[in-house]
């Protein structure tokens, strides 16, 4: 495919002009840092060629200096406004795969690139796994092929036009988001909350809306009246990465299949992603034992990211934990394993890479909409499950029901309960009035075991070290003097001239 095509040089460079901007960062993932130079050589004769129309025209125009940007802080999908900002540019031009989340401060342009896919093989898959599914079809695809489906679409109803089939196959397609984006700055409400900004049409909204309209990532689509996603098929074109994770995760309840352009093979065993559910699940359980909660701070441009952790800290206070709030860069296990206090994190990123496979960590890693799970009594998860937390911002789920009552742990098989409670037990306790906490306490223990109400140890970090078996190297300061010191040995570990000595006195 030809580079500036690929690279999309012109639009680019139309799109900088029309919005007058001088100082623009491009923002390269490590796959594509080697065609940087390339991009930024063909992005300056475009805008010199251009700015030679527009002086004839109207006069001149300003020059576009232009600084790339690499090794972001964070996911390389999301726009990296601080390294923007330090460079104090006006706009990011984003190349590579992104999962579109929605800027703060900068406005935004993408660039995704076109990954090649044979339409013939895709329409035949398409097709041949149709006619043995009795349901609606609902195409979704990953960004780097949404040039396509535009043929595939056309290459569909010529090959209905020329199937002998009596039946109907009722195929729908999603479309792509705007690829400008303006910052939320300019999308806040009338409450000062942010509201999701970044597409042209008016569908901002994250997950379902009135009308049946959905929208996943980058994508949105509008069901007829009476349908559900249920009734679907889901066909995804592209790769098994975090991106059909999403779809995976969050339409759970559907039948899905991928076809898989690299290789030109239909996918129908998608249990393995779906598997994931499962372990979500126990990362939730594990997470309700939790006395100290960590905040992973994964994103430093999302739109709401701000609000979404004081909500997020609100929920923890509010189920009786104590939370801390962690700036680490990339996660990874070294870099967690220096807080071993926290008996849980939460993730704040983006949708794409806000799942961890936390085998590895010491503590599991789990998302808002977990948290929100785990720590607010008395919810129970229907299936649905929501992975931008965009689509938390004020949910009814922060709404913490405080309970006295113990609560049972399905890991530790018994009653627990949280320090929140034991400390108000104990004020309770200096006003003489702890017989009904009692009385409680002894129903819920077994007979044959008495230890069944377990109750939680560290209440902060200070605690929890003050509890260790070793807190360090024990440091004297009481007397100023130095210690006398003593002659240790000399010689070789296979003998030691004191003992040497000792050989030749025996």
């Amino acid at each position: 495919m030809d580079f500036e095509s690929n690279y999309e040089i012109a639009r680019t460079a139309e799109f900088l002009l029309s919005r007058n901007f001088t100082r623009v960062a491009l923002q390269f993932p490590d796959e594509l840092l080697k065609d940087s130079t390339r991009v930024v050589r063909a992005l300056r004769d475009q805008l010199r060629s251009l700015r030679k129309c527009g002086a004839e025209q109207n006069g001149g125009n300003k020059d576009v200096r232009l600084f790339v940007m690499a090794d972001t802080t964070y996911g390389s999908c999301c726009v990296d406004e601080v390294g923007a900002l330090h460079v104090n540019a006006e706009c990011v031009v984003h190349y590579g795969h992104t999962c579109l989340s929605p800027t703060t401060n900068l406005p935004a342009f993408f660039v995704i690139g076109k990954a090649p896919v044979s339409v013939p093989n895709c329409i035949k898959s398409l097709s041949s796994y149709a006619l043995t599914n009795d349901k609606h079809i609902l195409v979704l695809y990953g960004l780097e092929y949404a040039y396509s489906i535009k043929h595939i679409r056309e290459a569909l109803v010529e090959a209905s036009k020329l199937s002998n089939s009596k039946s109907e196959l009722e195929v729908r397609f999603a479309d792509v988001s705007c690829s400008v984006m303006n910052s939320s700055d300019d999308h806040r409400s009338s409450t000062g909350l942010v509201e999701p900004a970044g597409v042209c049409t008016d569908d901002n909204i994250f997950g379902m809306a009135p009308d049946n309209r959905y929208k996943i990532g980058s994508l949105i689509w509008t069901l007829p009246e009476g349908h559900r996603m249920e009734d679907y098929l889901l066909f995804w074109i592209g790769s098994d990465n975090p991106e059909f994770a999403t779809v995976v995760l969050t339409f759970n309840g559907c039948d899905i299949v991928r076809y898989n352009p690299k290789e030109n093979r239909l996918v129908t065993d998608v249990s393995q992603q779906k598997r994931i559910l499962k372990r979500r699940y126990y990362l939730v359980e594990k997470a309700k034992d939790a006395n100290i909660v960590g905040i992973l701070v994964g994103t430093l441009g999302v739109a709401g990211y701000l609000h979404m952790i004081h909500q997020m800290k609100d929920l923890i206070t509010g189920a009786g934990k104590k939370v801390y709030t962690l700036v680490v860069g990339r996660p990874n296990p070294a870099k967690l394993a220096n807080f071993p206090e926290c008996d849980v994190f939460i993730y704040v990123s983006c949708a794409q890479t806000a799942l961890l496979d936390s085998k590895e960590y010491l503590a599991p890693v789990i998302t808002p909409f977990e948290a929100m799970l785990a720590f607010n009594r008395g919810s129970q998860w229907t299936g649905a499950y929501v992975m931008e937390f965009q689509g938390l911002i004020n949910s009814s789920l922060v709404e913490v029901k405080e309970s006295e009552e113990a609560r049972f742990s399905f890991l530790s098989g018994g009653y627990v309960e949280d320090v929140d409670l034991q400390g108000k037990e104990i004020g309770k306790e200096e006003e003489g009035t702890l017989a009904l906490a009692n009385a409680m306490e002894k129903v819920l223990q077994l007979r044959d075991n008495p230890n069944s109400l377990k109750k939680g140890t560290s209440r902060s970090g200070p605690e929890y070290f003050a509890a260790r078996s070793y807190q360090g190297l024990d440091m004297h300061y009481d007397n100023s003097l130095p210690e006398p010191y003593l002659i240790g040995r000399s010689g070789r570990a296979s003998g030691y001239e004191d003992e040497k000595n000792r050989q030749v006195e025996l």
